[in-house]
């Protein structure tokens, strides 16, 4: 009986229990502290009913644990991206309903099956469309993300515009809708696509599918507003076709200034050709590694063609490089050269390299790892600069150079938070193997 009195006794007569908020310790908040006696209970909450509405909204919009579960450029894309699509739905009550009364709807003559057939017809030729260009280029999305999701919505306002403009050439009514569709699966590819890569590139804590889920949370917000504003616009421009085309003009134009903005603000952290390119351009002048975000203001989004005609040698090192070589389509000439080359500089490392009038080619070991890919992709850059410095032996300084820094220059850039496990590159479906012997030295 005195061991219970004495556990009775040490039992606190008051306790407090403070209740916190947050998916993470180093984002919790106090919300409510409940204090109790023998005798009677006390509640007190902190934050008021407008921050907790404003927080459940936000929390169907927004990854759990935003802003310390993505990146920080999170934000910023996502309100560009929202506000595109925004315009992209306006525009389509536009387009749709042009395209509505190219193919007959509300006229008399109209028959059910032809604009059956012509709708059919139209997603023959989308269906087709993304097949082949999912054939051509799927394999480059990944490391063009930002390149191709410029593309891919300008290939969705061409479908558009094509929409816009069917009633206006009733002969060619077939042409011009089936050309729409091609481009906007091309679109629904691309963009899907990429978006996958950048859901990837957001996530911090393996949240990839709560941001995806949480993507769709805002295109259907943004589908919705978007509808709703542009059946308004249909009403009013309704049979008045230059208010239908300045309002489509202008949201087009508004469209493609908010899909520029939203690449412009994406720090992607992979390496890919031209980021590799920029990155040692810089190392070997300076010693030093570029952040992803100073990279992201140097390197290009528009289609090499639009810009190749203005660029220095200094942002196109990469363009003189082909990498996986097909080995039966080189020369006598070249395979006696890699002969020597074979045993005299890349007898360490699962790649060949070869230079022929400023450009190198790349002959992958068919076992290479996606590190040994890497490897070589530098390897040929740093080749291309020292041409560009008029060197002479190219094969042994560009060796002794990665023999001295190439380590060195991997640490720095994972240290600056860049991904160095791969390079972003096409498919590469061209391997050899060789065998190291000066007896009998042979490339297969």
């Amino acid at each position: 009986m005195e061991g219970e009195v004495a556990n009775d006794a040490s039992v606190p007569s008051r306790i407090e229990l403070e209740e916190w908020r947050g998916s993470s310790s180093a984002k919790l908040s106090r919300t409510a502290v409940l204090a109790a006696d023998s005798s009677s209970i006390s509640l007190t909450r902190y934050g008021s009913r407008w921050n907790e509405v404003r927080r459940k909204v936000m929390e169907a919009f927004v990854p759990e644990g935003y802003p310390g579960s993505v990146t920080p450029d999170y934000l910023p894309f996502q309100v560009w991206d929202s506000l595109q699509g925004l315009s992209t739905y306006i525009r389509s009550m536009l387009s749709t309903q042009a395209l509505l009364s190219a193919i007959g709807v509300g006229e008399k003559s109209a028959t059910v099956i032809g604009a059956t057939f012509q709708w059919f017809l139209r997603d023959f030729t989308g269906m087709l469309g993304g097949i082949l260009f999912t054939f051509y280029q799927g394999s480059n999305l990944d490391s063009n993300a930002k390149m191709w999701r410029l593309v891919a919505d300008f290939m969705n306002d061409l479908g558009m515009l094509m929409d816009l403009v069917s009633p206006l050439f009733p002969s060619a009514l077939i042409a011009i809708v089936c050309f729409g569709s091609l481009s906007r699966s091309f679109t629904g590819v691309a963009s899907g696509a990429t978006r996958a890569a950048l859901t990837q590139h957001f996530s911090l804590e393996n949240n990839a599918a709560d941001i995806s889920a949480k993507e769709g949370s805002q295109e259907t917000l943004a589908t919705m507003m978007g509808m709703a504003t542009g059946m308004l616009l249909a009403h009013v421009t309704r049979g008045h076709p230059v208010a239908v085309w300045m309002s489509f003009l202008l949201l087009t134009l508004f469209h493609m200034y908010a899909n520029y903005r939203a690449v412009r603000c994406l720090s992607l952290k992979t390496l890919n050709d031209e980021r590799s390119s920029l990155l040692l351009q810089h190392f070997m002048e300076t010693g030093q590694v570029l952040s992803p975000q100073q990279v992201s203001g140097m390197e290009h989004v528009f289609p090499a063609w639009l810009w190749s005609w203005s660029s220095s040698s200094v942002d196109t090192l990469y363009r003189h490089i082909t990498l996986g070589v097909k080995v039966s389509s080189l020369k006598h000439s070249d395979i006696m050269e890699l002969v020597g080359s074979a045993s005299l500089h890349y007898k360490k490392v699962n790649y060949l390299l070869l230079e022929r009038g400023g450009h190198i080619q790349v002959i992958i070991h068919k076992q290479s790892t996606p590190q040994d890919i890497l490897q070589s992709f530098i390897h040929a850059l740093v080749i291309v600069k020292l041409l560009d410095n008029k060197a002479k032996a190219v094969h042994i300084e560009s060796r002794q150079w990665m023999d001295e820094h190439y380590t060195v220059f991997l640490t720095k850039l994972h240290s600056a938070g860049w991904l160095t496990e791969r390079l972003l590159s096409h498919s590469i479906v061209w391997r050899a193997h060789w065998v190291h012997d000066l007896s009998d030295e042979k490339i297969n």
